[in-house]
């Protein structure tokens, strides 16, 4: 083994064993089921902050966004105003509404809260919310999985499977051991990882380049398209396609589930004003540097003649581990090597405690088995996880093996815009509209579920405006037809009185009503 492979390995070694005594030092904390999926709902700003926002960003941060930075250029910018402002409305407006009305009806899962929220007599929205939950994390856990291997061959030289077999036993040991808390505590030490990298990265490539050459003129001679932030389209409808696409992206953090359980985890809604500044100073800064790492590294690449192939590779994919590797000294690139993971296993935690929580406590507990004790749904949640996890490994393994040349970021965004568009109009609609009705909000999540599948394998391959979809890709226009089939439905079968009676009992109380719809009732 050469010395800076040797570096690399032994500062990833002590990187995962920091997560399995993150894992260890959680699993104290595990007494029962709502302590496995939500620490207890007992979780500090800081935590709760870090690890949505960890959560939310995964891999597609620092190789997706810094490759996306590399190929639009100024215009990938648009991602970073889409997904501060879906942030900010998330925490502003939706968070601790969320929080009162799940502490309420004392929710554990997201099915458990749209039961509760619709005094649903039936199982038939449980049962198809967490179906949908599953298949959506099942394909988005896939895709990270797909990228750890990506990164441990790109990054270690480590064989592609041999790297997301490796990934995948670390991240299923530590959340196996110690359950949501593990997994929000190793979110803020990750985040906190992922910050600091991102954020002194284009600093330090900024100081070693040539006397800080222009970047705006690098750009213009490399393709004058890539300082146009309005488009380089001669089509204005194109233009305004392409940037609603990448604008719209923050759309899936108003309501996604893996986001959202963290509101239900955190302690009391003065805890979420203070973690707000904390969450959109984290993805302003965190988006913004990885863009600007991007354009920094197609001009600096260009202009010492290397082939724009070499630079852009398959989606840009490669664009974080070469500026890391000219410009930082071994050992600091091999604590990037801990980062990108960092961000990958930050996202997939919180998935298959997500998909676990759905198969537990949503089909097995609430249908099969509602006499069942904690202690044995505790062993069961742990069962599920490793279930979960292996079909997502397999899932992966099957992709690379199918396509070794694919795209790998158009799995990633088909999961995330699957889970977004199925669960993030429900989620607005049930805290902002009194006249949204269970079967508007089964309506919401079938249409929407079946239009990231449409739009995607159907109308992006029309000639005439699949070139549109393409741009814009497929959650805008899911979300769209999920809040009208809903409020469609929702007129049409309006919802139960004692519902709405509910709602305004907890809204206009002083938060501290408690609504016994569920046995695991918390008190907060």
């Amino acid at each position: 083994m050469d010395e800076t492979l040797f570096i690399k390995v032994l500062i990833l070694s002590i990187y995962v064993g920091i997560l399995f005594l993150i894992g260890i030092i959680a699993s104290r904390r595990i007494k029962s089921m709502s302590d496995y999926y939500l620490g207890g709902k007992n979780m500090g700003f800081w935590a709760v902050a870090f690890s949505a926002r960890a959560t939310g960003e995964s891999g597609w941060l620092l190789i997706g966004l810094t490759g996306m930075g590399a190929i639009a250029g100024y215009s990938g910018y648009w991602v970073v105003a889409g997904e501060v402002l879906g942030v900010f409305i998330s925490w502003q407006f939706m968070a601790k509404r969320f929080k009162r009305r799940s502490d309420a009806f004392g929710s554990i899962t997201i099915p458990d809260y749209l039961q509760s929220h619709f005094k649903s007599t039936s199982n038939t929205l449980r049962v198809i919310a967490a179906a949908i939950l599953v298949v959506f994390v099942v394909i988005y856990v896939a895709s990270q999985i797909d990228i750890t291997g990506v990164a441990f061959k790109s990054m270690l030289g480590i064989d592609y499977r041999l790297g997301a077999l490796i990934g995948f036993v670390i991240v299923l040991l530590y959340i196996f051991i110690g359950g949501f808390v593990a997994a929000v505590w190793s979110d803020l030490f990750q985040g906190l990882l992922m910050f600091l990298g991102l954020v002194l990265l284009p600093i330090v490539v900024w100081f070693s380049m040539d006397g800080g050459s222009d970047i705006t003129d690098g750009l213009n001679q490399i393709d004058p398209d890539l300082t146009k932030i309005w488009g380089k389209s001669d089509d204005v409808w194109m233009n305004v396609f392409t940037i609603l696409g990448f604008s719209m992206i923050g759309l899936g953090f108003l309501g996604s589930p893996q986001v959202y359980v963290r509101f239900m985890s955190i302690k009391n809604e003065k805890e979420i004003q203070k973690g707000k500044p904390v969450a959109l100073i984290f993805t302003l800064l965190t988006d913004a540097a990885a863009v600007t790492i991007g354009i920094l590294a197609r001009v600096i690449f260009t202009e010492s003649g290397q082939d724009p192939e070499e630079i852009l590779g398959v989606g840009g994919k490669d664009v974080l581990n070469m500026i890391t590797e000219t410009f930082l000294p071994t050992v600091l690139v091999a604590i990037f090597v801990a980062i990108v993971l960092s961000a990958i296993m930050s996202t997939i935690d919180s998935l298959l405690i997500l998909a676990s929580s759905a198969i537990t406590r949503d089909f097995y507990q609430k249908i099969f088995r509602p006499d069942i004790k904690d202690e044995n749904l505790t062993k069961i949640s742990r069962l599920s996880t490793v279930i979960m996890a292996l079909s997502a490994l397999v899932i992966a393994i099957i992709l690379n093996w199918v396509s070794p040349d694919r795209q790998v970021f158009w799995v990633m965004i088909f999961g995330w815009s699957g889970i977004a568009a199925t669960f993030c109009p429900v989620i607005i609609l049930t805290l902002f509209w009194r006249g949204y009705s269970e079967k508007g909000a089964i309506a919401s999540m079938i249409s929407g579920f079946l239009s990231v599948i449409v739009f995607k394998f159907v109308i992006q391959d029309i000639d005439s405006i699949g070139a549109y979809f393409v741009e814009l890709d497929v959650l805008v226009p899911s979300f769209a037809i999920a809040m009208i089939v809903g409020a469609i439905f929702s007129k049409i079968y309006p919802p139960k009185k004692e519902a709405i009676d509910t709602l305004n009992e907890i809204d206009e109380g002083d938060g501290t009503v408690r609504i016994a719809e569920n046995k695991d009732t918390i008190e907060v």
